[in-house]
């Protein structure tokens, strides 16, 4: 299994960079309105994703937890390339927050550096959110995530 453990991160690591690419090339075409949704909605997204046993494992049904990585991705993925404005900004979030979860405890550098990408996307979302002065913001949008 050690052999093969590098093997499936490299892949993981291309597909979510692939996908990422996507989801930021999106999300930089959104309107500020829809940027300031999304900004609540992924904050949701992550909230609940974080009380569920496996968070890097939201959004995948029970009988799929054995694979070695979620759906989660990809089905947010799917839905962020719909063309209704409200399931692609869900599935964006939704997107956001399983890669989040899944690349947070990464030890592949790889996987570390996709996570380092995504980090700088949610800083700039959770500074959009709430229209306060930059501290207030990041302390309101923190906050709120763990009520969320």
């Amino acid at each position: 299994m050690q052999i093969l453990t590098p093997f499936f991160a490299v892949v993981r690591s291309r597909q979510l960079g692939r996908q990422f690419r996507d989801v930021e090339r999106s999300i930089r075409t959104l309107p500020k309105r829809s940027r300031d949704r999304l900004s609540m909605l992924t904050l949701r997204e992550i909230g609940q994703a974080s009380r569920c046993d496996f968070p890097h494992l939201y959004g995948t049904t029970p009988e799929s937890r054995y694979l070695p990585w979620g759906q989660g991705t990809d089905l947010g993925y799917e839905r962020a390339r719909s063309n209704n404005a409200e399931v692609a900004l869900r599935g964006i979030a939704l997107w956001l927050a399983v890669a989040y979860h899944e690349t947070k405890t990464a030890t592949q550098p790889n996987l570390q550096a996709q996570h380092r990408q995504l980090l700088q996307l949610l800083r700039e979302l959770k500074e959009l959110h709430g229209g306060g002065s930059r501290s207030d913001t990041s302390d309101s949008w923190m906050q709120e995530s763990a009520v969320a």
